[in-house]
């Protein structure tokens, strides 16, 4: 069938996918979730006049995910991608990659929180299953590129592809992508990233696609109703065991935890050890002794953090830079100390002191909107 899509102000879908030949010669590999976003950018490669094929990838257990909401690559979503590429008439395949997903992202999600480490699974499963593993496929499909629903831009500077956040900040998903690689970038698109979210919707309700007001998935796709410890448990029963609530400054135990994966750093509530003079946020996790640290807010300030396995995308600019080391947080001034690529370790240091870094989350760095890079969290450094 024909698609048409009408995007105003000028965009085609051809121009979206920035491809290196007409678009009646070209095929687009589209990596398709289930979801609406993935869903209108197989439409739009579809409305484009390229040739468009859906991959998608399945990555925990079918059977237990069928009726699930807020999922993604399992279950309903399954079936969503494949009524979908059967109404824009494309072919779509289905490759079973539980297994490396359950290795690469889900064994390691619980190895970080039983070392007491706060994991970013999204940012993993992007390195590992659906990046690496997609983009064996679609060379081998010959297809000109990949293309995903991810809200970010990609756009060309002077020493090549660049990655910006999306135009819309609330839908910037530019956090989970810092460890794309230059070569990945080069032959990714993101036809998303210059829309809003309510336009997508208004784009499938044109294609006539099912899902165009499907719920958007979850961040953590694997753990139902966000209980991320009864999955850590599961795999991990040692994650389960008690030990001792601790006040950081003074050494006095103040209670009895339920379990080194029930906390994070920064969290003040279901401590359970009321008839403290002050509020208290855990500070520290001690896997070793299966201890829960405790203190006031002030020492949670943290004046810089230890980065390892860092990227690099692009030159580093003599622009000022800012960093942000949660999803939802707002990029703050920094300074490196140390260099950044290949691996590297180097050294954040905070213009002001920051709250709630945690070691095992990601840190991204930014030029105004341009991603330069990140690493992980190794450890940080008090500022109080």
């Amino acid at each position: 069938m024909t698609i048409t899509m009408d995007l105003s102000a000028g965009l085609t879908p051809e121009a979206l996918f920035d491809l290196p030949k007409p678009a009646s010669e070209s095929r687009i590999v589209v990596a398709m979730s289930g979801g609406v976003d993935s869903s209108v950018v197989a439409a739009l490669g579809a409305a484009s006049g390229a040739e468009v094929i859906g991959i998608t990838l399945q990555l925990y257990d079918y059977g237990a995910a069928t009726g699930r909401k807020g999922a993604c690559c399992a279950g309903d979503d399954i079936s969503d991608a494949r009524n979908v590429a059967d109404r824009l008439g494309i072919a779509h395949y289905v490759f079973d990659h539980e297994s490396a997903f359950r290795e690469d992202v889900v064994e390691q999600f619980a190895d970080e929180y039983l070392a007491g480490r706060t994991p970013v699974p999204c940012i993993r499963c992007n390195m590992g299953p659906k990046f690496t593993d997609l983009f064996k496929m679609a060379r081998e499909l010959g297809a000109d590129c990949l293309a995903t629903g991810h809200y970010v831009r990609r756009h060309i500077g002077a020493a090549g592809p660049e990655l910006h956040r999306a135009l819309d900040p609330a839908r910037d998903q530019s956090y989970f992508l810092f460890a794309t690689t230059e070569d990945q970038l080069d032959y990714l698109r993101f036809p998303l990233g210059g829309l809003p979210k309510s336009q997508v919707r208004e784009l499938a309700e044109q294609a006539g696609l099912r899902n165009a007001n499907k719920p958007d998935s979850q961040d953590i796709c694997f753990v139902p109703d966000g209980d991320y410890a009864k999955i850590v448990k599961k795999m991990r029963p040692e994650g389960g065991a008690s030990g001792p609530i601790v006040h950081a400054q003074t050494g006095e135990t103040l209670g009895e935890h339920k379990g080194i994966v029930h906390y994070t750093v920064g969290q003040r509530r279901g401590l359970d050890i009321g008839g403290q003079p002050e509020p208290l946020y855990v500070v520290g996790l001690d896997a070793a002794n299966r201890a829960v640290k405790v203190g006031p807010k002030i020492m949670l300030a943290v004046s810089s953090a230890t980065v390892i396995e860092t990227n690099r995308i692009g030159p580093l600019p003599d622009a000022p830079l800012t960093a942000k080391v949660r999803s939802l947080a707002k990029p703050v001034p920094i300074t490196l100390d140390g260099p950044l690529g290949d691996g590297a370790t180097t050294t954040i240091r905070f213009a002001n002191p920051e709250f709630g870094v945690a070691p095992g989350q990601a840190a991204v760095i930014y030029a105004g909107e341009r991603v330069v890079g990140g690493g992980w969290i190794e450890s940080t450094t008090s500022a109080a």
